[in-house]
């Protein structure tokens, strides 16, 4: 199988809409959630227990995986999918939000106020900066032993072919809501041209690895909080092609903020192309989700559901419950009762309170197994709900009960 994208049916009045995703390992079911393995990975589950939640392909990390254990190893072991036993799709991200991070010092988390400060060149306090964009790339230290790298279009390119992802994404200058609007205009510019240098490359090494399956690439829409910006971006990605080659689909990038996040996903899909396929990067609370459905996200990825269970936060239909608290000592029932997860099949909520305050390693296992079939799950229900006209009545009822407090 190549790649290829089809909308089988619309969510009235909105750009929501249901499609199938075929790429070389398999089809994936749209509007879906695509769980993060940033190392090749899925954080102390299983590879073989993925299927089992529920995922129909996960997400892994091009510039942790060019660090560790380096992109021409995957490449010897036959690709991203081969390499960690996961027969599905498989996408990588770019690298660029990692640079992002690196560059601002702000970790894991970039601040999504836009209005506690702005300036061209942010920076953490206490930080050092780990990475320095110019026009032609990135020069950066590496977060496990300190070595300097440079990342260019070109690289990002060479680094995903050789992990082998059936979707990969074009390198982008990833920005924070704090940055100027013109660093923004000039990053934008910087994104645009780096997009035309990835394609060229993507199209090279498309013809020189012919052997290989095909890799489907996707341009990295960014512009921040600004409309005119975002569809700017929207428009120059989508007409753009080099050497008769354009990009396969779209991912909306960038620090968002919350109260804004449907409208940037509007603003961006009323320009894109209807039969194409676009993912939002980075966005997994349920809220969130239902926005980006309808407003016309094909795919999510976000470490979130992952990152919440190892800190012994739970998903449930009537919000998230911390299982490690006293009350639960004594719950010997599932953490949903109608939960068809492996975890909520076989465990109480008691056991899961017992090894969390044991630090026991299974406690991650089981409640990250929970988690990911939790949001994979409702994500699945949205796609249900557009296909058999009841997504609007099962949104109003589960807003109703998840936020009810």
């Amino acid at each position: 199988m190549g790649f290829n994208f089809s909308v089988q049916k619309q969510l009235p009045g909105r750009l929501g809409r249901s499609g199938v995703i075929t790429t070389p390992h398999g089809q994936i079911k749209t509007p879906a959630f695509i769980p993060v393995g940033t190392k090749a990975t899925l954080k102390s589950v299983l590879p073989e227990s993925i299927t089992d939640l529920g995922a129909q392909a996960v997400l892994a990390n091009a510039y942790h995986l060019y660090l560790q254990p380096g992109a021409e190893i995957i490449d010897q072991a036959g690709g991203l999918a081969n390499f960690m036993n996961w027969q599905g799709p498989t996408f990588t991200d770019s690298g660029g939000f990692q640079v992002l991070s690196l560059g601002v010092g702000f970790k894991k988390v970039i601040a999504m106020d836009e209005n506690t400060f702005q300036a061209d060149d942010v920076i953490a306090d206490d930080k050092e900066r780990l990475a320095h964009v110019d026009d032609d790339g990135v020069t950066f230290k590496s977060h496990v032993d300190g070595s300097l790298h440079r990342f260019t279009p070109e690289v990002s390119m060479q680094v995903q072919h050789q992990i082998g992802a059936d979707i990969i994404f074009a390198f982008d200058e990833c920005t924070t809501l704090h940055n100027s609007r013109g660093y923004q205009e000039q990053a934008l510019e910087r994104t645009r041209l780096w997009a035309i240098r990835c394609l060229a490359e993507h199209d090279r090494l498309t013809k020189d690895r012919a052997d290989k399956p095909y890799q489907a690439l996707f341009g990295v829409l960014q512009g921040a909080q600004y409309e005119d910006l975002r569809r700017k971006a929207a428009q120059d990605l989508s007409k753009m092609k080099v050497h008769g080659v354009g990009f396969d689909g779209f991912g909306v990038g960038g620090a968002l903020d919350k109260q804004t996040l449907g409208d940037i996903l509007r603003w961006v899909n009323e320009e894109l192309p209807a039969d194409k396929p676009r993912h939002f990067l980075g966005i997994g609370e349920p809220d969130d989700l239902f926005v980006g459905v309808e407003n016309g996200a094909d795919t999510f990825d976000c470490v979130a559901p992952s990152r919440q269970a190892r800190t012994s936060s739970v998903f449930t239909k009537d919000g998230r419950v911390n299982i490690s608290n006293a009350p639960h000592k004594n719950e010997f029932f599932p953490i949903e009762k109608d939960c068809t997860c492996y975890t909520c099949r076989n465990y109480t909520r008691a056991y899961l309170c017992h090894l969390f305050r044991s630090k026991e390693m299974l406690a991650a296992t089981l409640a990250t197994i929970h988690n990911q079939h939790f949001i994979v799950g409702l994500v699945d229900q949205m796609r249900k709900g557009i296909e058999d006209g009841t997504f609007f009545e099962f949104k109003d009822q589960f807003m109703a009960r998840y936020y009810k407090k």
